[in-house]
């Protein structure tokens, strides 16, 4: 349980000090959130991938090559903003 500051006994400094601590656990809380939510994602992906996006050898064709490759296409795009490379390149 947070105990609140009463702002009118509690210094300015402290007040803020408790602001800016809430405020930190909320970012970690949602930093943390999004990361499980990338995490699944991934997973999801992975198994999907693991399973070659189920499609059977006998069926693909040049349009489950085209999904391949827009799905690869999205893919870049983060991987290049996460790790700074193409147009994201520092």
């Amino acid at each position: 349980m947070t105990t609140r500051l009463n702002p009118i006994t509690t210094p300015r400094h402290e007040l803020r000090a408790e602001k800016a601590r809430r405020n930190k656990e909320a970012a970690l809380a949602a930093f943390i959130g999004k990361k499980a939510e990338i995490d699944e994602m991934l997973a999801r992906l992975q198994a999907l991938s693991d399973d070659h996006f189920n499609c059977h050898p006998e069926v693909v064709g040049w349009a489950m090559v085209g999904t391949l490759e827009h799905y690869a296409s999205l893919l870049k795009r983060i991987t290049d903003s996460a790790f700074g490379e193409g147009e994201h390149a520092r």
